[in-house]
């Protein structure tokens, strides 16, 4: 069976500066591309970039993976645009990826609304904009243009995307005008095929912990709560930072903070890396710390688990079962002891606590991939979109 659908995304492969959303929807084209006729519609260069992506046919269909893209110039995205692109494939379903963006969200949607798409359904993926740590971020604007969109109906009859029953609650509590039963919840998809080993650097007990974070570097993924955290442990560590400097105040802050650590903290910046050298990278570590202020999902939990590493993070994204499986903590972000402490014990550590723990991280990342019920949540988001269209 051939569905069109129809996916806008300002960024996506080969890019991958934008983290997670661009691996939502690449895994969900390899994972569903032999059901669903994905075609995508993307920005012509990655995330901070001001160059076009090297090779890349520009305004012209490629076949990338199991997907049909279409590259835009910043120029060439105009609403005009975006229209005739869409009488040309005549989808399904368009599924659009963030309530803020405007480059394609808010064009698209001014488009619905002037009557120019007819009743093709819209599915929109918030993408975890409305936890309270993403939301508290340009707050007065963002609840200013919120308060515009309900009164014009901008964002009236979509069908919305969470990715668990947290994310549904913050969407609700953000947006008064959207109803519980228009949200459907449909977790991201991990890459199935990927070669899960637990074969890692061990540490000699006594050693500084290796301690990493790898996330873009702004002030939602909370690297400065980090530092502070680390300002608190007595234990050695060496502490490595990986992503890229996507607000360069906020880095010059994190600067300053690394600047006052005590001298048992040792602090690493390798800047950042390509999609196909994360998993070395984060098996030569013990541990994993993201204090992130707020995800849908987080695809470098995952990758942290993948690669056996026990994973220090934050109550805002969907992965608090990690402590039931005793592969990792989620504390709130309203004391930083906690996290200091689980610091300070993982240092504490043998040799074959680490390893019990990396394959006990290893296998739950496994069942997490192979979860068919993630699988058919996604299938069933579009297959009741489109079935509901033609009812």
């Amino acid at each position: 069976m051939l569905l069109v659908r129809h996916g806008l995304r300002k960024y996506y492969l080969p890019g991958y500066r934008a983290g997670g959303p661009i691996r939502t929807l690449s895994n969900m084209v390899d994972r569903l591309g032999n059901e669903l006729d994905f075609r995508v519609v993307t920005l012509d260069r990655d995330a901070g970039s001001n160059e076009s992506y090297r090779g890349v046919a520009q305004g012209k269909w490629s076949n990338v993976g199991k997907a049909k893209v279409v590259y835009l110039s910043p120029q060439n995205s105009s609403m005009s645009q975006l229209v005739k692109i869409f009488h040309e494939v005549g989808p399904e379903v368009v599924y659009l990826n963030s309530f803020f963006d405007k480059t394609f969200t808010q064009r698209v949607l001014w488009s619905r609304f002037q009557r120019k798409l007819g009743n093709v359904p819209v599915v929109l993926a918030p993408r975890g904009e409305f936890s309270m740590g993403a939301l508290g971020l340009k707050r007065a604007k963002k609840t200013i243009y919120i308060h515009l969109a309900k009164a014009i109906g901008l964002y009236r009859g979509l069908i919305w995307q969470a990715s668990s029953e947290h994310e549904r609650k913050d969407i609700c509590r953000s947006l008064d005008f959207v109803s519980e039963d228009e949200i459907r919840i449909a977790m991201n998809l991990a890459p199935l095929d990927e070669e899960l080993s637990v074969e890692r650097k061990p540490r000699t007990f006594g050693d500084p912990l290796q301690v990493c974070f790898l996330s873009r570097i702004s002030p939602k993924k909370n690297l400065d709560f980090a530092l502070k955290v680390l300002a608190r442990v007595k234990v050695p560590v060496n502490f490595t930072i990986y992503g890229t400097k996507e607000v360069p105040f906020y880095w010059e802050k994190c600067e300053s903070l690394i600047s006052l650590l005590p001298p048992n903290i040792k602090v690493n910046y390798e800047g950042e890396m390509y999609p196909f050298e994360v998993s070395r990278a984060l098996k030569s570590h013990d541990l994993f710390f993201f204090p992130t202020r707020g995800e849908n999902y987080g695809h470098v939990i995952h990758e942290a688990l993948s690669a056996g590493l026990p994973v220090l993070i934050s109550d805002q994204t969907p992965w608090n079962d990690i402590v039931k499986e005793k592969v990792g903590w989620t504390y709130p972000l309203n004391s930083m002891e906690p996290f200091a402490a689980v610091i300070e014990e993982v240092h504490g550590w043998n040799t074959d606590k680490h390893e019990e723990i990396a394959h006990r991280a290893v296998l739950y990342a496994r069942d997490k991939a192979n979860d068919t019920d993630v699988l058919a949540s996604n299938r069933d988001l579009f297959m009741n979109a489109i079935v509901g269209t033609k009812a």
